[in-house]
């Protein structure tokens, strides 16, 4: 569970590209959900990880969602441009959705806004 995301001091999307994310790519998973609900403070920094991590889903028709980010920190995301990059979404009721069928509502939604193939 994260807090608070800072890239200004603690550059916190390098790690989790590099020790998670990345693992999952080695293994073929290209769509991450983030719940993001807890994230209460966002400190920016460079863009250079949120770009190279979005290129490198994109090429393979993937993407990642902060889900439920707290509108403050959302605010914070977006005046750093970050949700060019990550998608954000609110979904009150994820909860009550099985992790299959949150996955594909997601994937549908984004797969048709963004114009790629859901699979």
């Amino acid at each position: 569970m994260i807090g608070e995301w800072n890239d200004a001091v603690e550059n916190d999307i390098m790690p989790l590209k590099r020790d998670v994310l990345e693992v999952f790519m080695q293994e073929g998973i290209y769509k991450f959900i983030l719940i993001a609900e807890n994230v209460l403070n966002f400190h920016s920094s460079d863009k250079e990880y949120y770009e190279e991590l979005h290129e490198e889903l994109s090429d393979e028709n993937g993407w990642i969602v902060c889900l439920n980010m707290p509108e403050q920190t959302q605010y914070d995301f977006k005046l750093a441009k970050i949700n060019q990059f990550i998608e954000l979404m609110v979904l009150d009721n994820w909860r009550t959705y099985k992790p299959y069928h949150l996955f594909k509502r997601i994937n549908d939604q984004l797969s048709s806004r963004l114009d790629f193939p859901g699979n």
